[in-house]
């Protein structure tokens, strides 16, 4: 059970991120409040994450606001289009990242190479180069 004091660094540490200002703010002596707030800090990180993920959580529709408020009045394309990745990615809509494969050529036969070129343009059109025959 947290006392008063520590309740309110575990507050104000959330909201400013800097533990020996989170201990004066709680107030603790500023002459000890940097090696205080380092240890309320560690003494608390549990709550402290607790505290930030609710903190997170409840400004949520205000972001979004001001993200929705961005894809539809901002005046440079770029800004909006930075809003609209932003806001599809919260809401779970993110592209796939690419995946590049690379095949080692040199290590390939001259027949593994025409597979590779057939299944790549499918039916060959064209007759494979002579030298790869």
């Amino acid at each position: 059970m947290r006392t008063d004091r520590q309740e309110a660094f575990v507050e104000a540490y959330c909201l400013t991120g800097n533990a020996s200002k989170a201990a004066e703010m709680a107030g603790y002596s500023p002459k000890t409040s940097k090696q205080k707030g380092y240890h309320l800090k560690n003494q608390f990180r549990r709550e402290i994450e607790d505290k930030t993920r609710e903190l997170l959580a409840d400004h949520v529709p205000i972001v979004l606001s001001h993200l929705k408020k961005l894809i539809d009045g901002a005046q440079s394309e770029s800004v909006q289009l930075g809003a609209i990745k932003d806001f599809l990615d919260r809401a779970g809509l993110k592209p796939t990242e690419r995946i590049e494969t690379t095949t080692h050529v040199e290590s390939m036969s001259a027949d593994e190479i025409k597979r590779e070129l057939i299944s790549l343009r499918g039916e060959p059109d064209e007759e494979i180069p002579e030298r790869l025959n």
